[in-house]
């Protein structure tokens, strides 16, 4: 079965599937990454888990990737576009109702942490309109280093190795990102770091980013098939 819905006709679409929706950005990964990576990891894990999931127990499909998100602390880097929280809360409040004239469920599988208030929100509000909506991270915040470092360096080296330039890799400001936050949250990144990157990708090798990649795909699985969602929406990791 294809999983991709931009593939299928009208009548090829099943009968409530479960959508997943990737959800990512287009905003600076320092020098050696592309501006698209956290919409190429978010689409990547959700291709991954609908082929994990048995479509004869529910058919599973991914809609295509929201390329934009809440990137304004990345503005001030060439490259950079950000629709901001209130275009990025409505495309998401649109679109689950639109979906929910023929998904069973939506899954919003998010690669981008600026965008987590805004799906909290969103997803608050659409299920308390009755709709069967959540939203899932890639990966725990405790996994990943904070922006375009090792371990997203090394995701992108094991999907699409032609577009990250190890030739550029260089470390950023390897602080904890609990330290850095208030700082990025009121200044943007670039006052932190002026190559864009929090944290050290000197690192990265392929083989560690399909074992991150591997456990990603894992967390979303668990939680998809656990189905217990907190107050803010998020799927529960299994016990």
């Amino acid at each position: 079965m294809r999983v991709r819905l931009s593939d299928l006709s009208w009548p090829e679409v099943p009968v409530a599937p479960t959508v997943l929706i990737p959800v990512g950005s287009l905003e600076q990964h320092g020098p050696h990454l592309p501006l698209d990576t956290d919409a190429a990891i978010a689409a990547a894990v959700a291709d991954r888990v609908a082929a994990a999931l048995d479509p004869d127990v529910t058919p599973v499909l991914v809609a295509p990737v929201i390329a934009y998100g809440a990137s304004g602390e990345h503005q001030d880097f060439p490259g950079t576009i950000s629709v901001g929280h209130d275009a990025l809360r409505l495309l998401l409040v649109e679109m689950i109702r639109s979906l929910s004239h023929f998904a069973a469920r939506i899954v919003l599988v998010n690669g981008h942490g600026g965008n987590v208030p805004t799906l909290r929100n969103a997803v608050v509000q659409m299920r308390l309109e009755g709709h069967d909506v959540a939203w899932v991270p890639c990966a725990h915040e405790s996994t990943l280093d904070a922006h375009a470092g090792c371990d997203e360096t090394s995701v992108m080296l094991h999907l699409d190795p032609a577009r990250v330039d190890m030739d550029s890799v260089e470390p950023g400001r390897r602080e904890p990102l609990t330290e850095l936050l208030p700082e990025l949250m009121a200044h943007g990144v670039r006052t932190l770091s002026p190559n864009g990157v929090l944290g050290d990708p000197t690192t990265a090798t392929a083989e560690r980013g399909g074992t991150l990649l591997e456990s990603m795909v894992d967390q979303v699985v668990g939680r998809l098939r656990s189905g217990s969602v907190d107050t803010a929406g998020s799927l529960v990791a299994p016990d």
